[in-house]
């Protein structure tokens, strides 16, 4: 079915499946999600058995036909509407009972479940029994479910039941991670999901900005949604889903040239002329030396760490959000274990430094307003002084951004989220105006926990408050202080993120990934037994690729073969073709074969030039008229063959069929010099000068 796949979108095979004509009766569903999860029977047979069309039916009235080849391997026939076949009761050669229902439960539900990675699979008596043709056999189909043959056919545990006994709502759970178990002894770390490094490759025209779309959508929603997009006329929808996963950071697209570099792609060192944001200290030192160099993610850094963080559509409950800052509050003083209990009690954060002024007014929202403010006072007070920064910092924090209070330069005592917007209490009778926020604590203790191995950095003294770096920050050693062995996994919860990269094959890829390739393959991504972290130069942050993260590549042939692509590169990647397929277009548009049409003019290059630079289906795909068709070939075949023969018209004509001395030329013409333009005898020889005609001949290719 792959191998058919291959021939439906590109052409591939097409030695074995052309022999065989369109389907009438007899399909084959597939046991995975796919675009189009309908096979005919018979290409799909002779394919596995090397067997030619002339020798054998798609049919099942003879068990050498191609449909009971399939039923009785435990796949199901269906109709072209994707409806499962009754068993003709005269065919009493065709596999029936509890020996076909076992099948077609291994083949439907069990196998996809493992390939899914899925723990468990549920399988409905009565879905089972129509999926299977069979007729009012439902009591057969419970009894194969129960029954121990299965349990050894599947390797898989005696099932849990519910609803009735032996019904066609009865169902039956079946537990499949053992295996993932088993895995996991020796890898605890292992990603459940296949990482993905996938390349299109094919000439121009071939349909790869589709196909990418497709597989983006794919890999991020899993195949059984995606399958609701396949197809021409969900073209829109897939666009459309595609755009709204890019609107959530999920796909990110970029496009590889000649000059792009490590500096653009992983990260580089940018100018900076002060304050950079809410995560870091402003720095009013920059300005008198005008700016400072400042290490910046690029786009594969940034989605690398948006993957790497993500906590899933329905996180559980014992995880941190990781797309939350941490901002850490420092106890100091001696009576610091006073101020942690009344903070813990009260289920409040307070900051003694915000003075007797209310910041909850909109014009404080900036760090240069409160800056100026506290200047009315204290005129030699700077930016980043703790009672500005840190006081902009309290007040603006969202409500679900977490709070870690610290004692020193290396413990930890709480860690909570923040519940509410800021809130003040002016000072009375003598005491000092309060600034607080509700917390929601998720643990505490006056002993605490070593900074080491949770972040990376001493605390410091001078500031109180500011939020945590990112990269110096251990997520999954912060949830396990929390939540303890309950804490869940990353990749148990992580969702899908892909980075397509277009023209992958136009930059210069080890100038451009740098040490980082290594960390491309499979088995050396985050959460992997033999995952690898490197050390970033500009930033000197650790870095590691997660498993979650799909990288999806298109390459145009016409620029560069895949033999001259990056050794390294072509074996982290896997590589999918994509041929011109002119059975996609109209037989008759006009008048026109323009299966035809593409067919010829590509033999005629792949004669002449190679495979490679062939003129794809998707130029022709949109045309409607003999017009669309003329304005196809002028404006957009012709030039792409000028360019692909170096100017030589000579071997453009010949790939449109015109002849230099043609009687009647069909799109270019020879016009004569006239008179002679030289009168010496150095340039004689001679020479044709090509016109495109006004109007084209396409009697060739005349339905």
């Amino acid at each position: 079915m792959d191998a058919f796949d291959e021939f439906r979108a590109s052409g591939a095979h097409a030695d074995v499946f052309s022999g065989f004509g369109a389907p009438s009766e007899y399909w084959v569903r597939s046991t995975r999600p796919r675009q189009d999860k309908r096979f005919p029977t018979k290409p799909i047979v002779g394919f596995l058995l090397g067997k030619a069309a002339s020798t054998f039916n798609g049919g099942w009235s003879q068990s050498s036909d191609a449909a009971a080849h399939l039923h009785a391997a435990g796949y199901i026939i269906v109709d072209q509407n994707d409806e499962p076949l009754q068993l003709p009761e005269r065919y009493t050669h065709l596999m029936r009972g509890a020996e076909r229902a076992r099948l077609v439960a291994l083949n439907y539900f069990i196998a996809p479940a493992r390939e899914a990675r899925q723990p468990s699979v549920t399988i409905r008596a009565g879905d089972l029994h129509d999926m299977s043709g069979l007729v009012k056999n439902w009591a057969n189909v419970c009894q194969a479910l129960e029954g121990e043959m299965f349990q050894k056919l599947a390797s898989v545990p005696v099932p849990t039941r519910s609803g009735p006994e032996r019904s066609t709502t009865t169902e039956y759970t079946f537990v499949l991670a053992q295996d993932v178990a088993s895995k996991d002894e020796i890898m605890p770390h292992a990603v459940q999901t296949a990482t993905t490094n996938l390349i299109l490759y094919g000439p121009p025209g071939t349909g790869k900005t589709y196909q990418t779309a497709w597989e983006a959508v794919r890999l991020c929603l899993g195949e059984d949604v995606a399958s609701d997009f396949s197809g021409e006329n969900n073209r829109d929808r897939l666009m459309a889903e595609y755009r709204r996963l890019m609107s959530e950071g999920r796909i990110e697209f970029v496009t590889f040239h000649q000059s792009i570099s490590y500096e653009e792609f992983v990260e580089g060192l940018r100018p900076n002329t002060g304050h950079d944001g809410p995560d870091t200290l402003p720095d009013e030192t920059a300005h008198s030396a005008g700016f400072r160099l400042k290490d910046e993610p690029g786009i594969f850094r940034t989605i690398c760490t948006r993957a790497e963080r993500d906590s899933g559509e329905n996180a559980d409950a014992n995880r941190l959000d990781r797309s939350r800052r941490v901002i850490r509050l420092g106890l100091t003083g001696a009576n610091w274990r006073e101020k942690f209990e009344r903070a813990i009690r009260e289920e409040t954060v307070e900051w003694p430094h915000g003075g007797d002024i209310d910041w909850s007014p909109p014009e404080f929202d900036s760090w240069d307003a409160i800056k100026t403010k506290r200047q009315e006072d204290e005129p030699e007070i700077i930016g980043n002084h703790p009672t500005v920064y840190g006081t902009w910092l309290f007040r603006g924090a969202e409500p679900g951004d977490y709070v870690a209070l610290t004692v020193g330069k290396g413990k930890i005592v709480a860690v909570g989220k923040l519940k509410g917007e800021y809130q003040f209490t002016p000072g009375v009778s003598g005491q000092l105006a309060r600034h607080a926020r509700a917390v929601e604590w998720l643990w505490h203790s006056l002993e605490g926990v070593s900074r080491a191995g949770i972040y990376g950095k001493d605390f410091t003294s001078f500031h109180t408050a500011y939020p945590l770096l990112e990269d110096q920050l251990t997520w999954e050693a912060l949830d396990t202080v929390i939540f303890g062995p309950k804490a869940v996994p990353q990749f148990e919860v992580a969702r899908p993120f892909v980075l397509i990269i277009d023209e992958i094959n136009r930059a210069n890829i080890s100038k451009v990934f740098g040490e980082l390739i290594t960390l491309l393959e499979a088995d050396k991504r985050l959460g992997r037994r033999d995952e690898i972290r490197l050390r970033l130069p500009y930033s000197k942050a650790m870095f590691g690729v997660p498993a979650n993260l799909h990288i999806i590549g298109t390459m145009n042939t016409a620029d560069r073969s895949i033999a001259l692509l990056d050794t390294a590169l072509r074996r982290r990647f896997t590589f999918k073709e994509l041929m011109p397929n002119p059975s996609v277009l109209s037989s008759n548009v006009g008048g026109i074969n323009l299966q035809k049409l593409l067919a010829t003019i590509n033999d005629r290059i792949e004669y002449l030039f190679d495979r490679e630079h062939q003129i794809g289906h998707a130029y022709f795909t949109s045309c409607r008229s003999v017009e669309d068709v003329e304005n196809v070939m002028r404006h957009k075949v012709m030039p792409l063959l000028s360019e692909y023969f170096y100017e030589d018209w000579t071997k453009v004509a010949a790939v449109l069929g015109d002849e230099p001395n043609a009687k009647e030329p069909r799109f270019l013409e020879v016009i004569p010099w006239g008179k002679s333009l030289f009168t010496g005898d150095g340039f004689t020889g001679e020479r044709q000068r090509w016109r495109v005609k006004r109007d084209f001949d396409f009697s060739e290719f005349k339905v």
